[in-house]
């Protein structure tokens, strides 16, 4: 069997090994389920023109590092400063608790330092994150998925994990009493958006509560 390409910075797999990992679980018949992220290095740019290329490099080994405390996970270079997570057979909502720990892990990262700095270097991530079967039947529509809820966690502001979602993840209206409707119409108007998305935000505000405290689930101790 042919190894995978290996990325000579951060000593993880290429692209090419995401690809053959999830056309293996999806259309190779295994049972169970899998979980993709990705993972967005914010404001890399920044990094780069601040710190240099080296100091870009040190961030990206820094995440890779961190990574490979995951337990049960493959992480893989997907390109640039974006990173691939899969999880094979943890459910969403577990891996959903991983990724938020891998998150606050990684802003905790401390006293990164490159030759000629003046200051160290802190960095935070995004992550979106899609469930085979249920948010995706095949493995172009888990990637689109997973890239969706990556931007909704940069256009939330950044060092954010976000769940991919189908309409049956969003509570039915038939659940809720007139007033709660009304109530919940002018908020969606009040912030200018749909009432389904009001609804998403809220059920990530309420994983984001549930995994407070936790931070570290998920990450191998030294």
């Amino acid at each position: 069997m042919t190894q995978p390409a290996i990325d000579s910075i951060t000593g993880l797999a290429k692209r090419e090994a995401l690809d053959k990992l999830l056309e293996k679980a999806i259309t190779g018949g295994e049972q169970g389920c899998l979980t993709l992220a990705l993972c967005d290095i914010d404001q890399f740019l920044h990094i780069n023109e601040n710190f240099g290329h080296d100091g870009g490099d040190t961030v990206l080994k820094a995440l890779a590092d961190t990574m490979c405390g995951l337990k049960d996970a493959t992480a893989i270079r997907y390109g640039g400063d974006e990173f691939a997570i899969v999880f094979n057979g943890l459910e969403r909502e577990q891996a959903f608790l991983r990724l938020e720990a891998l998150r606050a892990a990684v802003a905790e990262i401390k006293g990164l330092s490159v030759n000629g700095a003046d200051k160290p270097i802190s960095f935070t991530i995004s992550v979106g994150l899609a469930a085979w079967p249920i948010d995706g039947g095949n493995q172009a529509e888990l990637l689109r998925k997973a890239d969706a809820a990556l931007y909704r966690a940069k256009l939330g502001g950044r060092n954010k994990v976000m769940l991919a979602y189908e309409e049956k993840m969003v509570p039915k209206t038939a659940h809720f009493t007139a007033t709660q409707l009304e109530r919940l119409a002018d908020l969606a108007k009040d912030q200018a958006i749909g009432e389904a998305v009001l609804l998403r935000e809220a059920l990530d505000d309420l994983l984001i509560k549930y995994v407070h405290g936790f931070q570290r689930i998920g990450l191998r101790s030294e």
